[in-house]
C-alpha cells in the first residue's frame, strides 16, 4: 500500500548536516521571534523563578542505619544526595548537630551547564557504597559508577553502554549485577537497542573483565532488569519486551558465602509465558524460596500472590490479597507488613496487610493526591512515603509501626498560598458512554462565564496513570486566572489493565474521543470556550494532542505538542520505537494496523485548506527515546497544510533529551516559552489575577 512521505529527508539523524541544519535554524528563529516578542515571556521567567524556588525532597531511604534523601534547595539544576545519621524523632537530642544532613553526591559539579543527571541509584546493604547511573544531555544512555560514601571517594569502576538499568549489589558488596547493550559499532545501528545481556561486575575491576551471566540470543528483543533479594539468596530478573506490561520472571540461586556467581545454566525461567504482569515484591520462608508478586493474571485490577519456587506449578500458587474494586498501583513489604498502594478514581490510597493477607488499616493521607515514592524493608520499623497533590509540593511522611504514628518529616516552605485555590474531580461521558474522571484546579470562587483561559492536559497510553502532582509552572497559570484540567483517558492505568487495553492498538480512537469529550464538557459547563481552550501533551501525549487538533480543529484555541510520536507508520524504525508496538501496533507487519494507524497518524492527516489552531511543537537534539524526526515531519506537514493565520511553530532545544534530568535553568526557559505561547495564542494577557 503506497503512502506518500514527502518529508523523509527530515529523518536525517545528523542535525548539524547541510541538509537539515539551515531548516532547523529557520524554525527556531521564527518560533522565538513570535513567542519572545514583548515582555510576556520575561515576566513569566521572573514569576516562574520565584515559584520554582522552594525545597524539593525525594522520599527518605534508610540504609545501614542512616537516612538518605535527594534535595534540590530551590533553583539548583540537579538535586543533591544528602545523608544524616538520625532523624531525631525517637531519641533525645532532636536537631543536634550530629543529626544534620550532609551532602554526599552533587551532580551539579559534573557539568558546567547542569545537564549531567543521576537517573538511578542502589546502595549496598550496609549503606557505605552507592552505585549510580549518570546520564548526560538528557540521553537515555547511562554510565554506572560507584561512590564510597564513607570516604566520599569515587571508585575507578565505570560501566558503559547501559540503558534502563541500575546496579544490583551482592549482599557481601563484592560487586553487582547489571544489564547492558552491545558496544556501539559491534552491531548494526538499528540493533543497538537489542541484545541486552546481564553481567556481573566485581568491584575494583575493569568492565572488560565482567562476567556474562545471562543472555537470550534466540530472543534479542528481550530486556533484563536484575534485582538481588534482601536476604542475598536470589538474583531475580524482570524480563521485559518493549513497553508491553506483560513480562517474564527468571531467577538464579546465590550463595552469599561464596565468590561463585551464577551462569547461563543456573538461571531458572520461573514465569516464561508472558501471559500477565508480574512485579516481584519480596521473598520469604526459611530458605527464602517463596516469592511474592503483584500480578494482573486473572485480575485486571491486580492481586498479590505467592509462589513456592520449589513447587512452581500453578496448582500450588497461593492468593494472598485478592483483586479489589480499585486497581493496585504498587506494593512493598515493610515491618512484616504488605504495603499496598491502590488507585481510587486516579488518586492514591495506602493500606497495610499482614503477610498472610489480613487487612490491618488504611493510612490517612494529607488529602487527595499521589504517593510518588515509598521505602522501607521487612525488618524496618519505619515506612517512608512521599506525597504530593496539584496544589502542594512533595512532603515526606514517616509511619512508625510500633507507635502507629504517621507524621510529616520533610516539608517545603512556599512562595504562594495554596489555600487560595482548589482542586475538584468531575466525571463526564465519552462518545461511547464510558465514564471518564477529570481533575480541575483553579482559583476558588471561579466564575463559570465561559471566559476562563483553560489548559487541558492528557496522556492516555502505556498503562501510565495521571495522578495529582505538583508543578510550579501550573501555579503561574492558575494564579493568572487559568483553569488547569487533567483528563484520565483510556489507555492509562487508572482503572487497571482493561482500562489500558481499551486505549491501545485498534482501540486507540477511544483515547482521542475521551479527550474531545473532556473539552466539550469544559465548554458545555461554561468553564471556557474553544478559542480560550489550550491543550497540552508530551510523548504519547504529544500524539494525543497532535491527533486531536487535526480531528477537531474547531474545538481548540492553542496546542502545545511536546516531544510527540507523530509518524505512526515508521515510529518503530527509530531509536527505541520498537518498544511501543504493544500499544500502537506495527504498520510494517500487519495490514490492519497500517490501515488503522493511517486514520490518526498526525504526519499523514494534515489536510490542506483547513484552518488549524496555533500550535507549538517541541523536541530536543538529544532525545534518543522519541526521535526528533517525529516533531520535524509533523511541523513541516502542518505548516504546509495550514490555511489559516495561526502560527505553526517548532521549538528545538539543544543539549536536552526527552525530559528526564533536564536542568532547572532549561526547565524555566522552556516553560516560559510554552506559557508565553499559550497566553498569546489565546489572546489573553498575562497578569496575576486578584
Amino acid at each position: 500500500m503506497p503512502v506518500a512521505d514527502p518529508y523523509r529527508w527530515l529523518e536525517d539523524p545528523d542535525l548539524d548536516g547541510a541538509g537539515i541544519a539551515p531548516w532547523l535554524e529557520q524554525q527556531n528563529e521564527l518560533t522565538f521571534s513570535i513567542i519572545r516578542a514583548g515582555d510576556t515571556r520575561d515576566r513569566l521567567i521572573t514569576r516562574l523563578t520565584e515559584v520554582w524556588d522552594y525545597p524539593k525532597y525525594s522520599v527518605i531511604k534508610k540504609v545501614g542505619g542512616r537516612y538518605f534523601f535527594w534535595l534540590n534547595s530551590g533553583l539548583q539544576n540537579q538535586p543533591v544526595l544528602y545523608v544524616q545519621n538520625s532523624l531525631g524523632l525517637d531519641e533525645p537530642g532532636r536537631g543536634a548537630r550530629e543529626n544534620e544532613p550532609r551532602p554526599v553526591l552533587d551532580p551539579n559539579v559534573m557539568s558546567e551547564d547542569g545537564t549531567a543527571a543521576i537517573t538511578a541509584q542502589s546502595w549496598t546493604d550496609d549503606g557505605w557504597l552507592l552505585g549510580y547511573a549518570l546520564s548526560r544531555s538528557g540521553s537515555d544512555w547511562q554510565e554506572l559508577r560507584v561512590l564510597d560514601l564513607e570516604n566520599l571517594k569515587e571508585l575507578d569502576d565505570v560501566i558503559r553502554h547501559c540503558k534502563f538499568t541500575s546496579p544490583a549489589w551482592a549482599i557481601d558488596r563484592s560487586g553487582f549485577f547489571y544489564s547492558r547493550f552491545p558496544e556501539p559499532g559491534s552491531v548494526p545501528p538499528e540493533e543497538e537497542s537489542y541484545h541486552q545481556k546481564v553481567y556481573w561486575h566485581a568491584l575494583n575491576t575493569q568492565q572488560e573483565t565482567d562476567m556474562l551471566v545471562y543472555a537470550r540470543p534466540d530472543a534479542p528483543e528481550l530486556g533484563f532488569s536484575p534485582h538481588v533479594t534482601d536476604d542475598g539468596r536470589y538474583l531475580v530478573l524482570h524480563v521485559w519486551k518493549g513497553t508491553d506490561p506483560k513480562n517474564r520472571i527468571y531467577f538464579a540461586p546465590l550463595d552469599p558465602g561464596s565468590a561463585a556467581r551464577p551462569s547461563q545454566n543456573d538461571v531458572v525461567r520461573l514465569l516464561d509465558d508472558q501471559d500477565a504482569r508480574y512485579d516481584f515484591i519480596d521473598n520469604a520462608g526459611p530458605d527464602g524460596a517463596t516469592f511474592y508478586f503483584n500480578t494482573d493474571l486473572d485480575a485486571p485490577r491486580g492481586r498479590v500472590i505467592s509462589i513456592d519456587t520449589t513447587q512452581p506449578d500453578r496448582t500450588h500458587w497461593r492468593e494472598v490479597i485478592p483483586q479489589g474494586e480499585d486497581p493496585i498501583d504498587f506494593v512493598s513489604v515493610v515491618h512484616d507488613h504488605i504495603v499496598v498502594v491502590t488507585l481510587h478514581h486516579a488518586h492514591h490510597v495506602v493500606n497495610l496487610y499482614t503477610l498472610a493477607g489480613a487487612f490491618v488499616r488504611e493510612l490517612p493521607l494529607p488529602g487527595i493526591g499521589s504517593i510518588t515514592g515509598i521505602s522501607g524493608k521487612r525488618a524496618d520499623d519505619e515506612l517512608f512515603l512521599s506525597f504530593t497533590s496539584f496544589l502542594n509540593p512533595t512532603v515526606v511522611l514517616r509511619y512508625h509501626f510500633p507507635s502507629d504514628m504517621l507524621e510529616t518529616v520533610l516539608s517545603p516552605k512556599l512562595s504562594f498560598a495554596p489555600a487560595r485555590y482548589e482542586t475538584t474531580q468531575v466525571f463526564y461521558e465519552s462518545k461511547d458512554g464510558t465514564r471518564i474522571p477529570m481533575f480541575l484546579t483553579h482559583k476558588k470562587r471561579l466564575r463559570n462565564d465561559g471566559q476562563n483561559p483553560t489548559l487541558l492536559y492528557g496522556y492516555g497510553g502505556f498503562n501510565i496513570s495521571l495522578t495529582p502532582n505538583f508543578s510550579p509552572q501550573r501555579i503561574a497559570w492558575i494564579e493568572a486566572g487559568g483553569v488547569y484540567a487533567v483528563a484520565n483517558l483510556r489507555g492509562g492505568g487508572e482503572y487497571g489493565e482493561s482500562w489500558h487495553q481499551a486505549g491501545t492498538l485498534l482501540n486507540k480512537q477511544n483515547v482521542f474521543d475521551d479527550f474531545h469529550a473532556a473539552a466539550e464538557w469544559l465548554v458545555k459547563h461554561n468553564y471556557t470556550r474553544p478559542d480560550r481552550l489550550a491543550i497540552q501533551g508530551g510523548s504519547n501525549g504529544g500524539l494525543l494532542v497532535g491527533t486531536c487538533l487535526l480531528q477537531r480543529p474547531d474545538l481548540y484555541g492553542a496546542v502545545v505538542c511536546q516531544v510527540p510520536v507523530a509518524d505512526m507508520l515508521r515510529y518503530h524504525r527509530f531509536t527505541v520505537g520498537r518498544f511501543w508496538v504493544s500499544d500502537y501496533g506495527n504498520a510494517g507487519e500487519d495490514p490492519d494496523h497500517l490501515r488503522y494507524q493511517l486514520t490518526y497518524s498526525p504526519v499523514h492527516n494534515c489536510r490542506p485548506d483547513v484552518s488549524y489552531p496555533a500550535t507549538l511543537i517541541t523536541t530536543a537534539d538529544h532525545d534518543d527515546r522519541v526521535a526528533p524526526t517525529h516533531a520535524f515531519k509533523f511541523a513541516a506537514a502542518l505548516q504546509a497544510a495550514q490555511a489559516g493565520d495561526a502560527p505553526i511553530l517548532l521549538r528545538v532545544d539543544v543539549k536536552a533529551g526527552h525530559g528526564a534530568g533536564k536542568p532547572t535553568t532549561k526547565l524555566i526557559e522552556e516553560q516560559a516559552d510554552l506559557y508565553a505561547f499559550i497566553f498569546k495564542a489565546l489572546g489573553v494577557p498575562y497578569r496575576v489575577a486578584d
